[in-house]
């Protein structure tokens, strides 16, 4: 199946959470808090001004982005769970720096 973001919705890829237990006790996958960051998998055109002029997005396909808890709407396609949120839920674009590129080598 195919989908095309309309207007300034951002289909997004939700980052793999940690997998972890605290004192021993393993938490369930359910009370989990989701991760707030994921990779931009597809994007809208954007918004029309007043004048019908489009005003593209400021981010793009493959960007690492930080949005809000609550923000967005879960659907599944072709299997795979992906957020889709409007572009002013989007807190900011993680870029990473050469220290931690240099960490993950």
């Amino acid at each position: 199946m195919k989908f095309r973001s309309l207007h300034d919705r951002v289909v997004i890829r939700r980052a793999e959470g940690d997998v972890t237990s605290k004192g021993g006790i393993i938490i369930p996958d359910a009370a989990k808090d989701k991760p707030q960051e994921g990779e931009v998998v597809a994007v809208g055109p954007g918004l029309r001004d007043q004048s019908g002029k489009l005003a593209p997005l400021d981010v793009k396909v493959g960007d690492l982005i930080l949005f809000g808890k609550w923000s967005g709407t879960e659907v599944t396609i072709d299997g795979q769970t992906l957020l889709i949120i409007k572009e002013a839920d989007i807190m900011g674009i993680v870029e990473k720096t050469e220290a931690a590129a240099d960490k993950a080598a």
